[in-house]
């Protein structure tokens, strides 16, 4: 209502309006004199946090998120606020879309058991790494991204960006992933993915073996055998590629290099209680060097 005088109040005076509204210009004016509340006070507060706080995201984070990142911030604030906030000012989060499936099927495929069973869990870095692929639109053409992902920390491990879907894509992201392999926890290593053909080869199959790590496949267009890979898949191109048309190859890749470093050291994780995959790991390194100096490095 107040909004309203104040729109028109120039071309028609307070009083007349107040009247043909039947509400009472006094405590118009008393609103407009009173100081603010102690409640808008801390909302006009908090919006200026949550909109840094999105913005710093580059727009990715949603409510829970912000609301997670405010408190590990130190600012104390009800999840229902944080919502009530945004949802009132249009700040929101990315939402996923639809994606198309890369995964075609060998006509002659390097057996595989699964393994994992839909069973995304693992105890230690290292111990389960999931992969897959997908495209991404460019000006040159299409382009295709090869993910490996620890599950343990959710890392992404392993990456390649390529013009192509060949075989050597998923070689290039896995040999990554074994730079980045930790020196704790060299036990018993499986590697998941789907059936496609890349992942079936006989050249992948040979390499996984060697690097003494196990091969673990789920079935043909069963999305859920791979989920938690397909999801990070989901998640990258929700909130990079579909937020931008890149002019070049190279542009993409770049702003991939800038993404998953953020992804790997700041994007918060709800899987991860709202913790980042590099705390996951430094806490859990952290814990195997004490290990280590308390046994005098024996087991």
């Amino acid at each position: 209502m107040s909004a309203f005088i104040d729109q028109h109040r120039d071309r028609f005076g307070v009083e007349p309006i107040c009247r043909e509204l039947e509400v009472s210009a006094s405590a118009y004016w008393a609103r407009k004199t009173r100081p603010p509340s102690a409640r808008t006070v801390r909302d006009g507060f908090l919006l200026g946090e949550i909109r840094r706080v999105h913005a710093e995201s580059s727009g990715v984070y949603g409510q829970w998120k912000v609301w997670r990142q405010l408190n590990r911030e130190g600012i104390s604030v009800a999840r229902c606020t944080v919502e009530r906030l945004m949802r009132k000012h249009g700040i929101e989060g990315l939402q996923k879309g639809k994606t198309r499936r890369t995964t075609i099927r060998s006509s002659v495929p390097i057996p595989a058991t699964d393994l994992v069973r839909r069973n995304f869990t693992a105890k230690r870095p290292d111990q389960l790494w999931v992969a897959d692929f997908t495209y991404i639109r460019t000006w040159e053409g299409w382009s295709y991204l090869a993910i490996v992902l620890d599950v343990h920390t959710r890392r992404i491990v392993g990456w390649k960006l390529a013009n192509h879907m060949r075989q050597s894509l998923v070689s290039d992201a896995f040999e990554m992933a074994l730079v980045n392999r930790q020196k704790y926890g060299q036990g018993g290593m499986i590697a998941h993915s789907d059936n496609g053909t890349q992942y079936t080869s006989y050249e992948y199959t040979k390499r996984l073996v060697d690097a003494g790590i196990t091969p673990s496949r789920g079935r043909t267009g069963t999305a859920l055998d791979n989920a938690m890979a397909e999801s990070v898949i989901s998640t990258i191109k929700t909130e990079l590629s579909k937020r931008e048309v890149w002019r070049t190859r190279l542009q993409l890749e770049l702003a991939l290099v800038v993404y998953i470093g953020w992804y790997n050291t700041h994007r918060l994780h709800r899987s991860l209680e709202g913790r980042t995959p590099h705390e996951v790991l430094v806490e859990y390194n952290d814990q195997q060097a004490t290990v280590q100096s308390t046994t005098g490095g024996h087991d």
